[in-house]
């Protein structure tokens, strides 16, 4: 247990908690290892991608989709409840930070907030 722990390197926010190996902002959600908290606060080893129920996903997870989506240049969208197997977790654009490979859609990247783990 750490005896002081540090501000919020975000919002800088002095009401953090730990939760297991991870120091957490009650503020605005930011999580990080404490051991890391030098390095950038963009860094990929420190960020963590929750599903649109908290549950943290990691590279790999099966997703489920929970609402239907446009598909631009399609006829159909996806629908709610296709799974997305094998995803992978990255920086992507404007939020999208799931790669993956859909059945009849191919390479697409998704938002983490339109997917439960399953």
């Amino acid at each position: 247990m750490i005896e002081n722990l540090p501000p919020c390197p975000k919002c800088s926010c002095e009401y953090t908690y730990e939760m297991n190996a991870l120091v957490v902002c009650p503020e605005c959600g930011h999580e990080w290892v404490p051991a890391e908290a030098g390095s950038d606060p963009g860094d990929s080893a420190e960020r963590v991608v929750k599903d649109s129920v908290g549950n943290v996903l990691q590279d790999g997870d099966s997703v489920v989709v929970v609402k239907a989506l446009k598909v631009k240049g399609s006829p159909s969208g996806i629908k709610a409840g296709t799974k997305v197997r094998n995803i992978r977790l990255v920086d992507g654009v404007d939020g999208h930070d799931i790669d993956c490979k859909i059945d009849g859609f191919g390479a697409m990247q998704l938002k983490s907030s339109v997917v439960k783990k399953g």
